[in-house]
């Protein structure tokens, strides 16, 4: 009876073992593929961008539970994300135009750069926006990605996110 327990029992861990390494496996594989394709669109310049988080420069944290996001393609840059912070002179207050960041940009420079550590630093100069000078990204090698936007007008504002979040994608 006793060996008949142990047989039982190691073949209960056993397989219970193999089930763990094919999770792991198949865990890796997926980090891999998602890896691969965020390097794929980085190289090709055409990502999205999809903010979970906004961090204003005065302190706090914001959870975002709307679709805020910024596309980068060979020809554009489409920001919609939220703002809140100090707006300096020439900043516009209730209008319609100067809420959030938003802007359509056909006009900018494009620079990117792979660190030692699989970090992505990509620097987006924008010419033809009267309130954001430039979109900071840094892109950790699984997608998680923190941006900084600073502005001509107001306080610098910082978001976190994932390089294209599937789960948050517009339909």
């Amino acid at each position: 009876m006793k060996t008949l327990f142990k047989i039982v029992l190691i073949s209960i861990l056993s397989i219970n073992l193999l089930d763990t390494a094919s999770a792991q496996t198949e865990k890796q594989i997926r980090d891999a593929a998602k890896i691969a394709e965020g390097k794929e669109q980085l190289d090709n310049r055409t990502f999205t961008f999809q903010a979970r988080y906004m961090y204003p420069l005065g302190g706090g944290q914001r959870y975002l539970n709307t679709d805020y996001d910024v596309r980068v393609t060979k020809d554009s840059v489409i920001a919609f994300l939220p703002y809140f912070g100090v707006a300096y002179s020439g900043a516009g207050y209730n209008s319609n135009e100067d809420n959030g960041i938003k802007f359509t940009s056909t006009k900018f420079d494009y620079k990117s750069e792979l660190k030692k550590n699989g970090i992505r630093y990509v620097t987006i100069r924008i010419n033809d926006s009267r309130t954001t000078n430039q979109l900071i990204f840094n892109i950790s090698p699984n997608g998680y990605t923190d941006l900084s936007v600073n502005s001509k007008n107001r306080q610098n504002i910082r978001f976190d996110g994932m390089l294209n979040d599937k789960s948050k994608t517009k339909k």
